[in-house]
């Protein structure tokens, strides 16, 4: 069992392509309010991101950026750029039909691939959320698999052929895992006390991959740490230094998150979902439930329902 596909899975992390810009001469443009997590690829040229409270920084072919849902930032070719409020709209209009968003005027000296990420909200476990405020990977990197990721995004974009959809479906995919692979490889102390802190520690990683395996058995410290050939002790003291929570949080919540999906998407019993995430009573479980999403089980079922069918 791979825990980050496992995450990947079960937090429903969805990308969906966004604007493609194309740009040249003076131009800026100031993007907001975003609903998902924005990916920005450079496949050709260059620019600068401004974000407030952080300097400037240069963006050239190859790099890519990841910002939070709703974190306001600037593309331009320069530092400090007047920019114009992204027409929405007529950035919407773009995606649908397949066409780039002109900015500023020939020639075309910059192209700028967006990619969105979202993640579904019944998911506690979430690989997004353990990342920064501002995640930045640049060409020279050191990963080659990710630098032909983008080129071939690129690529893709610029020479559309048979079943392009298809292959720009699973890019957007891969260009995540490639981006947390690039970023992860450079920034090791970035990740501690978060979810991902777990890739620095194979202690951690490999407990993490016993829960994943059998989250309805009855783990306990003791047994976690049996499992994977350490004392109790160590087990205990890995735990918070890598991912910030013990071992009996993460075990809770991660069933919390199984049984959620499984309470809003399934018609299963309340005492089928009990069993399977590693509860013997439906009382024990509605309790666990409820503390930990502050409904029960029969009520967050209920919500969820009626809240899809208001989309």
């Amino acid at each position: 069992m791979d825990p980050m596909t496992d995450v990947l899975t079960v937090s429903g992390v969805r990308g969906t392509l966004g604007t493609r810009i194309e740009a040249g001469g003076s131009w800026a443009i100031a993007l907001d309010d975003c609903p998902d997590a924005a990916l920005h690829a450079v496949t050709s040229g260059g620019a600068w991101l401004t974000v407030a409270g952080r300097a400037p920084r240069e963006l050239v072919a190859g790099d890519v950026v990841l910002l939070p849902a709703g974190t306001r930032h600037v593309l331009g070719d320069g530092p400090g750029a007047e920019a114009e409020p992204c027409d929405a709209r007529a950035a919407a209009r773009a995606r649908e039909a397949g066409e780039v968003v002109r900015l500023g005027a020939p020639p075309v000296r910059t192209r700028i691939v967006t990619i969105h990420y979202g993640c579904d909200p019944a998911a506690r476990t979430k690989v997004l959320g353990s990342l920064p405020d501002l995640v930045h990977v640049g060409r020279d990197a050191g990963s080659a698999h990710f630098d032909d990721t983008v080129r071939l995004l690129g690529r893709e974009l610029a020479d559309p052929g048979i079943a392009t959809t298809a292959v720009l479906n699973s890019l957007v995919d891969i260009m995540l895992i490639q981006l947390l692979r690039a970023w992860l490889a450079t920034r090791p102390t970035e990740r501690l006390g978060t979810w991902l802190g777990m890739l620095g520690d194979p202690i951690v990683g490999r407990a993490l991959e016993r829960i994943h395996q059998d989250p309805a058995r009855p783990w306990t410290t003791a047994s976690l740490a049996s499992a994977v050939a350490v004392s109790r002790a160590t087990l205990s003291r890995h735990f918070p230094a890598a991912i910030g929570r013990s071992p009996a949080a993460y075990l809770t919540q991660w069933r919390m998150d199984l049984a959620a999906r499984r309470l809003r998407d399934t018609h299963d019993s309340v005492e089928d979902i009990a069993a399977a995430v590693g509860y013997g009573s439906v009382p024990a479980f509605s309790r666990a439930f409820a503390r930990d999403r502050g409904r029960t089980p029969g009520r967050y079922r209920v919500d969820s329902r009626e809240r899809a069918r208001d989309r």
